[in-house]
């Protein structure tokens, strides 16, 4: 079992950046296959974000952060970060990171994961 717990969400300005962080409460970040992000805006469905796989697949992007958005893990703090630069209002939602443990599901796939952050608040003004 792994309980993961993100943080560094805020409130920001269009063009700004934030880094969230993504730590295992209990348990390890490197159990399972990698770790994804994933957020879900108002009214909406929950939508991929990003994933850094530990062996096999490297590291994805939604189309839709490609460029500006920085997935990467801190060995030292057993973190997983994602850097978020030049914000956007349409990147408002609720982060969250999320354990992958199947490789059967694609990487943007929810059933492809099991343990899940209980998310952190991400607001984009104008």
């Amino acid at each position: 079992q792994v309980r993961l717990v993100e943080s560094g969400g805020g409130l920001v300005q269009a063009g700004d950046s934030l880094r969230l962080s993504c730590a295992a409460a209990s348990g390890s970040i490197y159990s399972n296959y990698g770790m994804g992000w994933f957020r879900q805006a108002p009214g909406k469905e929950r939508e991929f974000v990003a994933v850094i796989n530990w062996n096999i697949g490297g590291i994805t992007y939604a189309d839709s952060v490609k460029g500006r958005f920085i997935v990467s893990k801190d060995n030292a703090k057993n973190t997983v970060n994602l850097q978020m630069n030049s914000l956007k209002t349409e990147d408002t939602a609720v982060y969250y990171c999320a354990s992958r443990s199947h490789y059967y599901y694609s990487a943007s796939d929810e059933r492809g994961y099991d343990y899940w952050g209980q998310g952190t608040q991400v607001t984009v003004s104008s």
